[in-house]
């Protein structure tokens, strides 16, 4: 998008944009490259232009007379023609090889409006110059075409920022990598990399590319690409995102995906496309500048027509019909969506939204209800200590828990593991066991700190007719397990999947924004339940299939409601290619959600809400700057055309061309506050 002004031929030339090209393209920097030696040259014209503009202002008979002076010598009028000339072919090229692409491709837009402008002043003048009775404006159109270099250059270079998020991206990957073969370890340059080969990180470096840790720990940075702020552990067999920074020890990393396969090329991929998708409301701009041309071309030839039919003469009604084909150069249109449409985009990959298709985005603020997926988005999909009650005064809760995981201390079971680490995690002391014994299928036991501990399942309560509490028995939602302490029942711990800490703020925001929550989950009925209840959610589905998640969603939108879906895992790909919004919840490197329509990098569901505020502030911005970019030619064309004459008041074609620069400045500052209020987290 950034070629958007005058290399928009770029777009009819050849379609370049398929994705590798747009990644290869961004690896070497190319994309903002191309951009920066756009604006070098509009700077170049620009300031060729204003040099000369000088001299054509001093002999420029109408400007003499107004400032009183004279200078005279012969041949001076083919002086300021062939300046002028120069001015028209060198400053003015840009805007007349744009109206040449626009209208091969049949597509007038804001380049054929300068360009005929400028045309048709060069053309009269030149005549003129040459004998024709009237006026020249040489003058207007040189001063025109700086206001419009200088429009285009303010404009462009606002538009650079945006295409820098896909720079970014890129520059988050060092050049080289060590290497290691055998006891040696080289320094190659990135390209050299092949999936298999083995690399040494040291601590602070970049993670050169995506793989899976073979030797050593340390904890990694991923803040920059999945968005959540704690550093990650990373041990053996973890898998490591290239672009991440690791913190303090060494990592041996065998080599996955590099280059275009990387997680970073993906990313930089899918902010490309999603840069590249044009929205509907991008096409509704493109459609108003097409208008706005035909707008101009009429209102120009009626202006032509009316002054020279009131009698006034040809010079006269030229220079307002030039006038107004310049004001009506939708340049603050142009730019009111594109910008927007890159500040959003690039925002959203900072804050972990990764948008693939900007319709869907847009169509985000519409959504009226979110269908989630259980495991994975609204709990964590492991299994965690949900709760732990002790059943006599003799032993506190944590206690219970202590000695409990004195004993799975020994066993490799899940939930064993899942009990030590609940203590580590919150910093409890495990006592020490000793003659640890497993009770087959029943549980464990051990002597810890003189007492026997007994960790067991409901079922040994049973064959050994011990009481269960009232109110523990399990539902199906939790796994429970009790301690006896020297045989007597004194507690009981309950797992299940831990829902995530964001879910319950998350769906709280929703719901404050009158969107309604649902959840489908192949789990069971019981599990559903719980979640659901604790959640306060509206609905919930339980025991569903991949076909039966699509066709809750298509239920719903044949009773009108706006659905979006979010998912993590393959049972829902289908239902998110049905639904009008598809999130997918890409846990780490598995942006395997091809059918989503977005992707939350870090698996938060309270992004789901940012999404759509987010979503109603950026469509905010779109229709505030295309207000404004309409609203100002809506008055300034018949001003151009000259309704004030009989009042005194004419608008000169550079005056014009002021006004319309200003206003294309508006509209990109506009576009730079939605930085302001976005909606997103720490935006």
């Amino acid at each position: 998008m950034n070629e958007h002004h005058h290399h928009k031929h770029d777009e009819h030339h050849s379609h370049h944009g398929d994705h590798e090209n747009r990644v290869t393209h961004a690896n070497h920097g190319n994309h903002g490259d191309h951009h920066r030696e756009m604006i070098r040259d509009f700077k170049k014209r620009l300031a060729v232009s204003t040099v000369l503009t000088a001299p054509v202002l001093l002999l420029s008979p109408m400007i003499q007379h107004f400032l009183d002076f004279a200078v005279e010598f012969p041949g001076q009028t083919y002086i300021l023609f062939i300046i002028s000339t120069f001015v028209f072919f060198y400053g003015g090229w840009p805007f007349i090889y744009g109206t040449y692409t626009e209208l091969r491709s049949k597509n007038p837009g804001m380049m054929t409006l300068i360009g005929l402008a400028i045309s048709v002043a060069w053309a009269y003048s030149s005549a003129v110059a040459f004998g024709l009775a009237g006026k020249m404006f040489f003058w207007e159109l040189v001063t025109l075409i700086d206001i419009m270099l200088l429009g285009h250059w303010i404009e462009m270079k606002s538009v650079l920022g945006a295409s820098q998020a896909l720079e970014m991206l890129v520059k988050m990957m060092p050049t080289t990598a060590h290497l290691v073969r055998g006891e040696s370890v080289t320094e190659v340059p990135l390209e050299e990399l092949k999936p298999g080969d083995t690399i040494l990180i040291k601590p602070g470096e970049k993670v050169p590319a995506d793989g899976t840790v073979i030797e050593g720990e340390s904890y990694v940075n991923e803040s920059m690409l999945t968005g959540e702020s704690k550093p990650a552990r990373k041990q053996s067999d973890d898998e490591i995102i290239g672009g991440s920074i690791n913190a303090e020890g060494s990592l041996r990393v065998r080599v996955k995906g590099t280059g275009k396969d990387s997680y970073l090329a993906r990313v930089i991929n899918l902010v490309g496309e999603a840069q590249k998708t044009k929205s509907r409301t991008q096409r509704f701009a493109d459609r108003a500048a097409r208008i706005l041309t035909f707008v101009a071309l009429a209102s120009g030839a009626l202006t032509l027509s009316v002054w020279l039919w009131l009698g006034y003469d040809f010079v006269f009604a030229l220079e307002r019909m030039v006038t107004v084909m310049v004001i009506s150069c939708p340049h603050a249109l142009g730019l009111a969506i594109p910008l927007v449409v890159a500040i959003s985009t690039s925002l959203a990959a900072r804050h972990g939204l990764l948008i693939r298709n900007r319709t869907a985005f847009e169509s985000a603020r519409r959504i009226s209800t979110v269908v989630f997926d259980k495991t994975g988005t609204l709990t964590t999909g492991e299994f965690g200590v949900r709760r732990f009650t002790s059943l006599t005064n003799r032993f506190s809760s944590e206690e219970i828990l202590r000695l409990a995981a004195a004993l799975e201390e020994h066993s490799e079971h899940p939930i064993a593991v899942t009990i030590v680490k609940y203590c580590r995690d919150n910093n409890l002391v495990i006592a020490t066991a000793k003659d640890f014994q497993s009770i087959t299928g029943k549980g464990a036991q051990a002597k810890v700190e003189g007492r026997d501990v007994k960790v067991v399942s409901p079922g040994y309560l049973k064959e050994q007719n011990i009481a269960m509490p009232e109110n523990s028995a399990s539902d199906g939602a939790e796994t429970i397990v009790y301690v006896l302490i020297e045989g007597e029942l004194a507690g009981s711990i309950c797992l299940a999947d831990a829902i995530r800490k964001e879910s319950f703020e998350a769906i709280q925001m929703l719901r404050n924004a009158g969107i309604q929550t649902m959840m489908a989950t192949g789990d069971n009925e019981a599990v559903a339940k719980r979640v659901s209840d604790e959640l306060g959610l509206q609905r919930f589905f339980a025991g569903v299939l991949p076909h039966e998640k699509l066709a809750i969603v298509k239920e719903l939108q044949s009773q009108g409601e706006f659905v979006a879906m979010t998912g993590d895992g393959v049972n829902d790909a289908p239902a998110l290619a049905q639904a009008n919004v598809g999130i997918a919840v890409g846990s780490g490197t598995d942006v395997a959600a091809e059918t989503a329509d977005i992707i939350l990098v870090n698996s938060n569901p309270i992004d789901i809400s940012s999404l759509v505020l987010f979503g109603r502030a950026t469509h905010k911005k779109m229709i505030q700057n295309l207000a404004w970019a309409t609203a100002y030619n809506v008055i300034a064309i018949p001003l151009a055309a000259g309704v004030l004459y009989g009042a005194g008041f004419v608008m000169s074609p550079a005056v014009g061309a002021a006004f319309m620069s200003l206003s294309t400045v508006i509209v990109a500052v506009n576009a730079q506050l939605l930085k302001r209020n976005s909606g997103l987290r720490g935006a």
